[in-house]
């Protein structure tokens, strides 16, 4: 069986980098500890060694197929949401009230990472039907979360995030589905959504749908959203189970993630739809996005294990396919000399280097950001949270796209150690490219999660959240300093730091003056330079755990292990952190070429 993830790094970025201590240390995860969390991570590469690596290639092979109104899905499917109701996984980040573990945010999503880089295609009905069960719990009545939360949490019933409609896509201002209030404190529903991701398979008796609609006579806009909960079955009241008139119109055949169903909902076809309000009326949307935010974390760490899968094949063929000779000291091709693994060309390794500096990069970040969503929660210092807060709001949106656009170039290097193999479906990595590619689409394009992050994550509280991040990465380049091989890295980020603010300087008097077109023009461009130099951030961190291993001597894993780290630390430095210069050109530039005028130039 091909490696698809290390476990030895998925550790030392938890224990050592990232420092899990910390975190155990909440008086919510008193019942955890190091050897317990090893034990756990163990297990789940056990179980995805014989579960999920094994089908991936199967669900692409079979993908989902609609036929007569329902999907037909891989089997597996079926087995995984048994096991994970049954074995604690759905619900274990919740509290032990609603039958959950209290297991560590960053612990269940290191647990993702395993299962994402086995098989990506899995993951996301459990991962839904914990966020869905979650936001029950958050946000509902003890009369919702009694009767849907166990059933979900057992792995009986999916659940779903239903919020695009074909008429509004991303703008959910734009959305026309209804809700009746009914005498019997029910709502009728009536509308459509399209994408629901896991909205309909096998392997669930029933699907818990939090679906976004306008109660009669609510305010235009996202002002007038309400959230309910909308079973495709509905339970009587002598206790029987009836259709509630929720049909599954459809399911999205896609070009990768073709395991994992994206269905459309026609719901209140027939004019017998029920869904139960949570919380306060016109106030669904701010729901939502406390399942959104974490949707996006873990789409961030999906699109790293795919990425990193395709890594280890990358590195697996490297190291196995012979092809050319090394080039003599005079620079011609000794014809008699055998050939020579690819791995032993400079270019072939140059590209290994770039997939290993993004995926352990991208994991390193998503790591650090599930960790502030634990203090953020659990501190029992008001300060803290709010700091951990900030910091996890401003990482959101570059923890879901750095992955999801960086994994993609890395898995398409990939492609290019294979060479004509690697467009072939003999071999996998043209299903990794495929599977990734969705990555940067789901849960906000990159454009609106760059929008999201200039327009709205930099500038909130006077752009407290940038101050932080700047407290992070000075703590961490003083670290760094402490070695002299690292001191020239921790100079160009401490440089780098400094330019984001001078972008900002020049960018926010547009905000200031009403010219928020301007202002947002080139968001995007401002997330790929900030996402570059946060991963910088990332890779001094992980260097200067590894330096300490190696001068202290104090080392849980040989020392090619950790002399990889600072090698791929010193790759990412010169070949990706050069690549900000050109982006602080654009983003500086005065030339505005993408904001509509009078006469229309693209033709």
């Amino acid at each position: 069986m091909a490696e698809y993830m290390n476990m030895d790094t998925l550790k030392f970025f938890l224990h050592d980098v990232h420092d899990l201590s910390e975190v155990l240390k909440l008086d919510r995860y008193a019942d955890y500890d190091a050897e317990s969390v090893d034990m756990l991570l163990n297990s789940q590469k056990d179980y995805t060694d014989k579960v999920y690596y094994p089908t991936y290639r199967e669900m692409d092979e079979q993908p989902c197929k609609f036929v007569d109104g329902r999907v037909t899905s891989h089997p597996a499917i079926a087995e995984v949401m048994k096991f994970g109701g049954e074995n604690g996984y759905i619900g274990s980040t919740f509290d032990y009230e609603h039958g959950g573990s209290q297991m560590p945010h960053v612990v269940h999503s290191a647990c993702s990472f395993i299962q994402g880089a086995a098989n990506n295609n899995i993951g996301g009905y459990l991962g839904l039907t914990t966020g869905a069960a979650g936001l029950i719990t958050t946000f509902g009545s003890q009369e919702l979360i009694d009767e849907f939360v166990p059933n979900m949490v057992a792995g009986k019933w999916g659940g779903t995030m239903c919020l695009t409609e074909p008429q509004a896509g991303s703008s959910l201002s734009d959305i026309t589905s209804s809700a009746t209030p009914q005498d019997d404190g029910s709502y009728k529903i009536k509308g459509q959504k399209i994408f629901i991701s896991g909205g309909d398979h096998q392997g669930a008796e029933n699907f818990v749908h939090l679906y976004l609609a306008r109660i009669d006579g609510a305010p235009k806009g996202t002002k007038g959203i309400s959230l309910f909960v909308v079973p495709r079955l509905r339970k009587e009241a002598d206790g029987s189970m009836v259709y509630n008139d929720v049909a599954t119109a459809g399911d999205f055949q896609k070009m990768g993630q073709r395991g994992y169903s994206t269905t459309h909902l026609a719901l209140g076809e027939n004019d017998d739809c029920k869904g139960w309000l949570v919380g306060e009326e016109n106030k669904g949307l701010k729901y939502m996005f406390k399942m959104m935010n974490g949707a996006r974390i873990d789409v961030g760490m999906t699109a790293a294990a795919v990425a990193s899968a395709a890594y280890f094949h990358s590195l697996q063929y490297a190291k196995e396919r012979p092809q050319g000779r090394k080039l003599t000291s005079s620079g011609a091709k000794n014809a008699n000399e055998e050939q020579t693994l690819i791995i032993n060309h400079p270019d072939v390794r140059r590209m290994l280097l770039l997939q290993k500096a993004v995926v352990e990069g991208s994991l390193s970040l998503l790591t650090f950001a599930s960790a502030q969503y634990d203090i953020s929660q659990f501190s029992n210092d008001a300060q803290v949270r709010e700091n951990a807060l900030d910091l996890l709001e401003l990482l959101t949106p570059i923890a879901k796209t750095y992955p999801s656009e960086m994994g993609r170039v890395s898995i398409s290097n990939g492609l290019q150690i294979y060479g004509g193999y690697g467009f072939c479906t003999e071999f996998p990595l043209q299903q990794y490219y495929r599977d990734i590619r969705i990555m940067a689409l789901y849960e906000g394009t990159t454009g609106i999660q760059s929008l999201d992050l200039l327009g709205r994550k930099c500038t909130m509280k006077g752009g407290r959240a940038l101050q932080l991040l700047g407290a992070e990465v000075k703590k961490d380049i003083e670290a760094s300093m402490t070695y002299d091989d690292l001191k020239p890295y921790a100079k160009v980020l401490g440089e780098k730091m400094k330019e984001v603010q001078e972008i900002m300087m020049h960018l926010g008097p547009f905000a200031m003056q009403g010219e928020f077109e301007r202002f947002l023009a080139d968001a995007t461009i401002f997330m790929e330079y900030l996402s570059t130099v946060v991963v910088a951030w990332q890779w001094l961190k992980i260097a200067t755990n590894a330096k300490l291993a190696l001068v202290t001597g104090d080392k849980k894993y040989d020392e090619t292990f950790y002399e990889s780290k600072v090698h791929t630390m010193k790759f990412y430095f010169k070949y990706e952190m050069p690549k900000t210069i050109g982006l602080k050109e654009t983003l500086l530039s005065p030339e505005v070429l993408t904001i509509m005028k009078e006469k229309e130039l693209i033709c």
